[in-house]
């Protein structure tokens, strides 16, 4: 743990980084974090999952109470976790390995019992000092990846003791230390990550590979005479097990099944390029190259950038596709037939599979990100600890007991295991290095993902704030030509020309284009336009103008998919809005923003909208446009199930909204008659 601090030290001092800007700023939204009222509105505000991943919102105010903030006490808790869960991995191995030996007894010590908490150690030492770990632990937003780490390591091993402490005969102990470990640590990953869910699936999986083929194997997976005592032991293990193990998991099968025949025959969003069944043909290329990450590791790899990967559009289409799909079923068909005779194999790569059955499935999530490894990978490198240590399973016909079968010790393994952790730990330092400097990450990602639009032009923003324009243009232009339809590249390339001083005319037409054609860019339209606007002043080229943002709103205006999704069809008539108000055309924004609610009708725009027109000189406007949105209220869309929904029920009992509003037409109503008044 120290060596790992130590190695992940120089990453620290990293900036925040995409998604985090879509998270974090939710700790400033209505105001600092130093009162209930505050804490309530933020800790239900989540949107990423039904349950908002209200644990993982909760934990980031361990690092600030408002925004902005620094990054470096993010990660400096990512990198704790990730250290505790390195620590809890390690109880965890070990006490696998002592039911691998037949002694799962805490008081009973295996004959190697040396050896197995050896292989404990080195096992999770492997996982805590793998490389691919570092975009997961240094990526402050994927808190929400390592927490249900956490509580799935925890429940698990609350339900190893509670299994046990039933052996023994204590049945209400072990009901409530199992209930505890895969009831509550369940219901607390979930609401860290939706993932979370699986951790019951994936004790299933340690039942039934590696505890059922311990040395012993009864109707209840533990080992007991057939007394009544041990009989009523047998049914309330079995009992429990329905209810907190196969009952989630059979939940999150129906989930899953569901989310494929909604796919198939409703289709999936218009954000995504790909059809469900291109989806589901290209995941096991996916997990592939995550396998070959994991035991062929790397210091530095594609990182956060996953838009470049093709998506397989038939069993030939790429070429891979076919024989990822065979190795996929051949590793699963194979660990479970030879369950019995390779235990620890069988589980790392069962439990693999069933960590990545959520995001690796029907669910329309995105292709490809390295933190879904985090937690799918805990066992993954134990099998190898094993045989490094010299410990070999119990033959499933060895009664509890028997000394287990032991293989003579070598100098050359404890040389391997050393030149592992070695080489992992320079890999993961050098990883580390680069996530602590963003200039030279940005620009190795865009080298190491020459076609992803993303990582271009994240690296040609790098390239612009440290005004070097000509490097970003000579990077954008080939990879436009190629897809012209990336809005990110034809704003960057915009930017980067006008940083020269001079936008040519392909360049306005490639940014039309763009607009015109590009799928949904989230947060980017608005975030653009605004800067721009703001930039329109200072007049950094002179193709930089009013007028020419409104021709380039324009082409947005008549994107299909923008006028699919309600989101960014409101951005645009509010950034016309904010185009006309700045030129002084007052009516002209009032009638753009009341287009903006007419698209959606939401409280927060109203206001936002008519603050803006007060703020200008317009306070009379600026009620007309609540009043707008008073005619329009009962039109506002009820909130998703879930964490949304709570969240606006929290808004409901503090009376946000009509307090937010009174206090906005006071105002207005004041500045409306002094107005009056000056000017009679």
């Amino acid at each position: 743990m120290l060596a790992a601090w130590l190695l992940y030290v120089p990453g620290l001092h990293g900036v925040f980084l995409f998604d985090d800007y879509g998270s974090l700023p939710a700790l400033g939204e209505t105001g600092p974090i130093n009162h209930w009222a505050t804490f309530w509105r933020y800790i239900t505000s989540g949107h990423a999952d039904p349950t908002g991943r209200s644990l993982a919102l909760l934990s980031f105010l361990l690092d600030a109470h408002d925004w902005p903030a620094s990054p470096l006490p993010f990660k400096r808790t990512n990198l704790l976790l990730h250290l505790l869960n390195g620590a809890l991995l390690a109880l965890l191995l070990r006490q696998l390995g002592r039911h691998l030996s037949g002694h799962p007894q805490e008081n009973a010590r295996p004959h190697n019992d040396t050896r197995i908490e050896m292989a404990a150690l080195l096992g999770a030492a492997f996982w805590l000092l793998h490389p691919l770990f570092v975009s997961t632990t240094l990526y402050i937003v994927q808190r929400e990846a390592i927490l249900p780490t956490t509580f799935t390591l925890i429940g698990l091993l609350w339900w190893l003791h509670g299994r046990r402490t039933i052996r023994q005969g204590y049945i209400a102990q072990g009901l409530i230390w199992i209930i505890a470990g895969l009831g509550a640590c369940t219901l607390l990953a979930l609401l860290s990550k939706a993932n979370g869910i699986l951790l019951p699936a994936q004790a299933m999986v340690v039942e039934y590979v590696l505890l059922r083929n311990a040395g012993t194997a009864t109707t209840a997976g533990v080992a007991l005479p057939t007394s009544n005592v041990y009989r009523r032991d047998q049914v309330a293990y079995r009992s429990i097990m329905l209810l907190f193990g196969w009952l989630p998991a059979a939940v999150v099968a129906a989930y899953l099944l569901y989310e494929g025949w909604s796919g198939f025959t409703h289709g999936i969003s218009s954000i995504r390029p790909w059809t469900l069944g291109q989806r589901l043909l290209t995941e096991p290329r996916v997990l592939m190259d995550y396998l070959t990450l994991l035991w062929l590791p790397r210091p530095f790899t594609p990182g956060l950038f996953n838009d470049q990967i093709q998506a397989s559009t038939s069993l030939w289409a790429p070429i891979t596709t076919l024989p990822a799909l065979c190795a996929i079923a051949v590793l699963i068909v194979t660990s479970w037939r030879l369950r019995r005779r390779w235990p620890a194999w069988a589980a790392a790569i069962l439990f693999y599979f069933v960590g990545q059955s959520l995001e690796s499935s029907t669910v329309a999530l995105e292709l490809y990100f390295e933190h879904r490894n985090y937690l799918p990978a805990i066992l993954m490198f134990w099998p190898l600890a094993l045989w490094l240590c010299d410990v070999s399973p119990l033959a499933p016909q060895t009664v509890e007991g028997t000394r287990p079968r032991l293989v003579t010790q070598s100098f050359a393994k404890p040389a391997l295991a050393a030149l592992i952790l070695l080489g992992l730990g320079v890999m993961t330092h050098a990883r580390a290095e680069l996530w602590g400097d963003s200039r030279d990450q940005a620009l190795l990602w865009a080298r190491l993902n020459p076609d992803s639009p993303r990582a271009q032009a994240y690296a040609a923003d790098v390239e612009l704030a440290g005004g070097r324009p000509s490097l970003a243009i000579a990077a954008l232009q080939p990879l436009l030509a190629k897809h012209p339809d990336q809005l990110q590249l034809a704003l960057s390339l915009f930017d980067a020309e006008c940083q020269l001083g001079q936008i040519d005319t392909n360049a306005l037409q490639v940014t039309r284009l763009a607009l015109s054609t590009a799928r949904d860019p989230g947060t980017l339209l608005a975030n653009w336009f605004d800067r721009a606007m703001d930039q329109v002043a200072a007049r950094p080229c002179p193709q930089l103008t009013y007028d020419t943002l409104g021709n380039l709103l324009d082409a947005a205006l008549i994107n299909p998919y923008f006028a699919a999704t309600p989101g960014r069809k409101q951005d645009i008539y509010f950034l016309k809005g904010r185009l006309a108000l700045i030129q002084g055309d007052a009516q002209t924004a009032l009638n753009d923003f009341n287009q903006a609610l007419d698209v959606q009708v939401r409280a927060s725009a109203a206001l936002e909208q008519a603050a803006m027109l007060g703020a200008a000189g317009y306070p009379a406007l600026g009620l007309a446009h609540l009043d707008h949105y008073d005619a329009e209220r009962d039109r506002e869309a009820q909130p998703d199930f879930g964490m949304p929904r709570l969240h606006a029920w929290v808004l409901q009992r503090q009376q946000y909204w009509p307090r937010e509003m009174a206090h906005l037409r006071v105002t207005l109503q004041r500045d409306a008659t002094r107005q009056a008044i000056s000017h009679p």
